[in-house]
């Protein structure tokens, strides 16, 4: 049976490969991954190239169920991006970048790179290079190879079917997967299961008992076989056995005994066990209530107070409604008496009251404590008294005190909660609630001695005194905060002013300015002191000898800023001789940090940092200033800027000049455009090479951009300065591109406004006239001159205005507007001559009040200039309309059956209608190059019948047709209205051709044209008349079967295929009718 899997696993293996990289269909690759996931074998033994179960193992194994589900559907969606990888490398339309795959790709790192596995299919695929960025192919594979993409690709998709159905729960054997994965056949069981059933796992499911046991009926037979022991006495003990609940779901009682099956059932399960064709004859003897009774007689039970049910004494809820058991049984109420009901019971945790149906306490979850039963009473009870409470005790409401922070209730001597750890708030003093006189007799109150005041702990007291400054100083920062003070001038000026009246901000605000310059003075006094003393020693002795220090600072006298003595007196804590030293040391420092940034000049450096009130960049800026005075004129100077010489000798400064005016990525961009621009035979421009160059860093490549050659004038230009359609590849100058459009718009049709080079798009196409002229409208807003846009507007409004179906062509001068009256009659606004608006020709008093068909029987009857032109005028009143815009041309429709609107430029068949294109929309379509698809009915087929033949098919549906020639008319010369071309022009003149007796006075050309119109007027079919060549030859034209059957005659066989023929293709759809 494995052989036989096998086999058949390899060959949908084979036919789905050669559909995956041939040109199968999808459907068949569909197909055969549905059959090879739905094959009987393990991963191991099904998937030969990918190592499917170690990727199920390593990323599928979890803890539960649910996990795993979560994982393998990872696992699935990373699969579906390796698939597309695969798809793209058996596709013949390869991406451009299919050799590479790149880390960087969120995808990828979502997907593939979150997986065990997902870089080794990869590797199968061909990517086996490592890059820093990714994978990709070795450079010496120039194809991928296809045959080993599809097989890792196959393998891919059916994995990835597999898990889908897993994850569905629709996977036709589980089992495979259960057994690698453990946690997929973890579920909720049904209890205790009587060994002489096995239950499959399939049912044992968290569900409910009438779902599950509903599914029995439909499950294998051989699931509910009983076991077999091999000791004969074993089953004689199972046969005999009556246990007291069933023996599949050991729920409900047993109601029924099978004999056959040897299995005591409860009704239902009796019912959908024994419900299988097979077991229907089973014989049951039904099990009489005296026997349950008697089985059940000796249980204890209890009633449940809410739903009535009687329940079993071990059960603790209720089956039916799942409230607790409230209440005792009855031989337990007799000896122990109790309440029938609780309403309300203490946590033993929070001491939160719950009401006495819930379980679980509300606040902390905790399941309710039982107590223990009161002993037997030995006499009888007396009334309780309540007992006097100990100190100490939960008894003793004195002795409680409720946490302030968690509310849970201690009892003394305990000074800590027992639930936070907090400390024991202080109790507060409590008013004395006087009672009214009791009714009992008063008692002499005894002499106690009065207590003597407690002593107040020092400790305490401290605390107290402590926590009352901190709020007065929380206080007196935040209202600093609102008026602009910051927290270190509150604490420092409420040291400096004293613990009195008068408030840190306001000593602030008056004495602290006073404060700074004191500060300030003092600092200037003490420099002098210390130049006057470095004077002195160089007279007197060293500095040692004087006590001086060695490294004094030199300069003249200093003068502090207000800020400077601010921020020293804050760090100071208020002390005005500290902060003065700790001033001068401070500017000290900055002097010496700008000495070091290279301005030496110490008095230069002493003022600004009194200008920038002692900040370092604030003074630095200062400095700086002069030096880029040069710079700022010449930046706001009125004079350009000097170009960029590319051949000054130092490349530097070069280079620093192009990284400053044209903002390029790097300094070896810089180097390298300076480099293209110094090359001798290269006549680039400095624009064009700094935006190739901020582009790319590829020297061949960017000279390809700079050297672009231009198609129509054969000129070398850069990219940025080629343009090209959107749709097609081809490229010109911009110049080029300027003249051909303003050419196309001035002097040709909206229609020949295609690509100078290939001529696409096919404007003919409706579906890619309107965006690919909106794209255009954008290119030629930049390029036009504004008339010639405007013209181009005018134009596009008209070609709109052609598809409205109130729009209308005059027949005198072909003007064109939109007309929204109801009238026949309608007035051109170019030459205010009228015109019918339903067939479109001169109005004529007689065309009042009477239907076109009328009008135009009337004027063959009556008018004599219509009757001298004869079938000439029929023909020019049934001559070309554009089925595009609608148009009307008098001409016949013999010669070129190619028809060009002059208004539209549409390209038609005046036979038929139908669209001349090069871009075939027929399927299994060979033709190429310009054609039109005709129906067998077309002028196009039926111009090359005899005259004879055609008059035979209008006799065969007894339609009547001219042979005599009308009187008054030119004999000789036919006189229908043609289109012809002379000199490259096309231009309406008489056909002039010789005339043929019975042709009612046309040529045999325009009578086949005549005859024709009749056919195409009455919807004849032509196929009775072809001939056994004509006819299969319509056949293959049309795609009809035309395969003759074994032993058939030559009648039989062209009857069959011509009615196939006439059922199969109708006449034209588009070829002009009756009018």
């Amino acid at each position: 049976m494995a052989s036989t899997l096998s086999d058949q696993l390899e060959d949908i293996r084979c036919h789905a490969e050669a559909c995956l990289y041939s040109t199968g269909s999808v459907l068949e690759v569909r197909a055969g991954i549905s059959a090879m996931a739905n094959i009987p074998l393990p991963p191991s033994v099904k998937y030969c190239y990918i190592a499917a179960e170690t990727m199920i193992i390593e990323n599928g194994v979890n803890n539960n169920r649910q996990e795993t589900i979560g994982s393998l559907q990872r696992l699935s969606t990373a699969l579906n991006i390796l698939e597309k990888y695969g798809c793209n490398l058996t596709s013949s339309s390869r991406p451009k970048y299919w050799r590479t795959v790149k880390h960087n790709n969120p995808v990828f790192r979502a997907t593939v790179d979150a997986i065990q596995g997902g870089r080794a299919v990869l590797g199968l695929y061909g990517y086996s290079n490592q890059q820093p960025d990714g994978l990709s192919f070795p450079d010496e594979v120039v194809e991928p190879d296809i045959e080993k993409v599809a097989a890792v690709t196959l393998e891919v998709m059916s994995l990835r079917m597999e898990l889908d159905m897993l994850i569905k729960e629709a996977h036709p054997h589980p089992e495979f997967f259960e057994r690698i994965i453990p946690s997929l056949n973890q579920k909720d069981d049904f209890g205790p299961i009587s060994d002489a059933v096995a239950i499959p796992s399939s049912l044992r499911e968290s569900q409910p008992l009438y779902m599950s046991l509903a599914s029995l009926s439909q499950s294998s037979t051989s699931a509910f076989l009983p076991v077999r022991t091999a000791n004969a006495s074993t089953s004689t003990s199972i046969s005999t056995r009556h246990t007291d609940n069933c023996t599949i779901c050991a729920i409900f009682p047993v109601a029924a005994h099978c004999n056959s099956c040897v299995q005591w059932l409860c009704t239902e399960c009796d019912r959908l066990y024994h419900f299988s064709a097979e077991r229907a004859n089973h014989h049951r003897t039904v099990v009489t209530s005296s026997k349950m009774r008697k089985n059940h007689s000796s249980l204890p039970s209890w009633h449940c107070t809410y739903c009535n049910r009687v329940n079993s004494n071990q059960d603790i809820l209720c089956e039916t409604c799942e409230r607790p058991r409230l209440a005792s049984s009855g031989s337990a109420k007799d000896e122990f008496p109790q309440p029938s009901t609780i309403t309300e019971w203490q946590c033993k945790s929070c001491t939160v009251v719950n009401a006495g149906s819930s379980i679980l306490c509300e606040v902390c979850e905790r399941p309710r404590l039982a107590t223990k039963p009161p002993a037997t009473p030995t006499r009888p009870p007396t009334p309780n008294r309540p007992s006097a409470p100990v100190l100490g005790m939960p008894g003793d409401p004195d002795s409680q005190w409720v946490c302030q922070f968690c509310t849970y209730v201690n009892y003394t001597p305990a000074s800590v909660c027992e639930m936070c750890d907090l400390p024991r708030p202080e109790p507060a003093k409590m008013r004395v609630k006087l009672h009214p006189p009791s009714q009992v007799r008063r008692v002499p109150v005894l002499s106690v001695k009065p207590k003597d005041p407690p002593m107040e702990d020092p400790d305490l007291r401290r605390q107290k005194r402590i926590r009352e400054e901190g709020l007065k100083l929380i206080q007196l920062i935040r209202d600093g905060e609102k008026k602009g003070v910051s927290p270190e001038e509150v604490y420092t000026g409420m040291r400096v002013s004293g613990y009195g009246n008068i408030l840190p901000c306001d000593w602030l605000k008056a004495e602290l300015p006073h404060l700074l310059d004191q500060i300030c003075a003092t600092a200037t006094s003490s420099r002098a002191a210390l130049l006057k003393a470095g004077q002195n020693q160089n007279g007197s002795g060293t500095a040692e000898d004087t006590g001086v220090e060695e490294e004094q600072p030199r300069g003249g006298g200093v003068t502090l800023s207000r800020a400077e003595a601010k921020l020293a007196w804050l760090s100071a804590g208020g002390d005005t001789e500290r902060a003065a030293r700790q001033a001068l040391r401070d500017r000290h420092a900055k002097v010496k940090e700008l000495c070091s940034l290279g301005f030496t000049d110490e008095a230069r450096c002493q003022e600004v940092l009194r200008q920038s009130e002692g900040e370092v960049r604030g003074a630095l800026s200062l400095l700086q200033r002069p030096l880029m005075e040069p710079f700022h004129q010449r930046m706001w100077s009125d004079q350009p800027e000097p170009p960029i010489d590319i051949n000054h000798p130092d490349k530097q400064h070069v280079c620093r000049r192009l990284l400053a005016v044209y903002d390029l990525p790097s300094w070896g961009r810089c180097e390298l455009a300076l480099s293209l621009l110094q090359e001798r035979t290269a006549p680039y421009s400095l624009d064009d090479v700094v935006q190739a160059v901020r582009e790319s860093h590829d020297r061949d490549f960017i000279r390809r951009v700079l050297a672009k050659e231009c198609p129509i004038c054969l000129s070398d230009f850069p990219h940025s300065k080629m343009q090209s359609l959107t749709s097609c590849q081809c490229s010109v100058c911009c110049g080029c591109f300027q003249q051909h459009f303003t050419i196309a718009v001035r002097d040709k049709h909206i229609r020949d406004m295609v690509c100078p080079v290939c001529w696409e798009p096919d404007i003919n196409d409706p579906e890619h006239l309107n965006s690919y002229f909106s794209t255009l409208d954008i290119q030629l807003r930049e390029c036009l001159e504004p008339e010639v846009y405007e013209l181009f507007h005018k134009k596009l409004t008209e070609q709109a205005l052609i598809k409205d179906p109130k729009f209308l062509w005059c027949s005198h001068c072909s003007y064109g507007f939109i007309y929204d009256g109801d009238q026949l009659k309608v007035t051109c606004f170019q030459c205010r001559n009228s015109f019918c608006a339903q067939c479109k020709k001169p109005w004529e008093s007689q065309h009042g009040g009477v239907s076109c068909e009328r009008y135009q029987s009337w004027k063959r009857q009556n008018d004599p200039e219509y009757q001298r032109q004869g079938l000439a005028g029929y023909l020019r009143d049934n001559g070309i309309t554009c089925p595009n815009c609608r148009f009307q041309y008098a001409l016949s429709k013999g010669g070129c059956m190619h028809f060009s609107c002059s208004q539209c430029r549409y390209q038609f068949c005046s036979g038929c209608n139908n669209p001349f294109h090069t871009t075939c929309a027929v399927i299994h379509c060979s033709v190429t190059g310009l054609h039109a698809h005709h129906p067998r009915d077309c002028l196009f087929y039926l111009r090359d019948w005899e005259p004879g033949r055609l008059q035979a098919l209008l006799q065969n549906k007894s339609v009547e047709f001219n042979t005599d020639t009308p009187p008054g008319t030119q004999a000789g010369l036919c006189g229908v209205i043609e289109q012809k071309d002379e000199g490259g022009q096309q231009m309406d003149s008489a056909c002039g051709a010789q005339t043929q007796p019975g042709h009612a006075g046309l040529c045999e050309k325009h009578y086949r044209e005549y005859l024709v119109s009749l056919i195409n007027g009455h919807s004849i079919d032509p196929a009775p008349l072809f001939n056994a060549n004509e006819l299969v030859l319509a056949c293959r034209r049309y795609q009809v079967d035309d395969a003759r059957g074994e032993m058939e005659d030559d009648m039989t066989y062209y009857t069959r295929i011509l009615e196939k023929l006439i059922d199969e293709v109708p006449l034209g759809d588009k070829v002009p009718r009756k009018k």
